[in-house]
């Protein structure tokens, strides 16, 4: 089974705003900063406190936000993504397939360092589009 999840992306204050939506929908909250990732030992302090990954989940809703974005800077417009998330590999790869032929920009589909298989396209009219499965 598929799902169309809404991915909030911020400069920093992904915290503050995340704990904002938690406050006025409930429902429980989890941060992953980017001290707990292995490939930040580098990075100066201030940054390891960014939100690598935040998850809001009450019943139906799911609302995720991240304090990363690419080399683009952030701009109104590209604030927001949507995440095609499926535990069927295939199906992922289908729906990446699909959408690669109409993109302006792409980062390949692959295992990330948790084991999840990840990627981006960014089609012809400016939407992000995020693809995740689990298996």
């Amino acid at each position: 089974m598929s799902q169309l999840i809404t991915y909030l992306t911020f400069n920093g204050n992904c915290r503050e705003a995340m704990l904002f939506y938690q406050n006025c929908l409930g429902g429980e909250l989890y941060f992953q900063t980017l001290e707990e990732s292995p490939k930040t030992k580098n990075l100066p302090n201030n940054y390891k406190k960014y939100i690598l990954q935040a998850i809001l989940k009450k019943e139906n809703i799911l609302l995720m936000g991240t304090d990363l974005f690419d080399e683009d800077k952030l701009i109104k417009g590209n604030t927001i993504s949507i995440l095609l998330k499926s535990n069927n590999e295939t199906e992922i790869r289908k729906y990446y397939s699909n959408f690669s032929k109409k993109k302006t920009i792409a980062h390949p589909l692959k295992r990330n360092y948790w084991g999840i298989l990840f990627g981006s396209i960014t089609d012809t009219y400016g939407v992000r589009w995020l693809f995740s499965c689990n298996n």
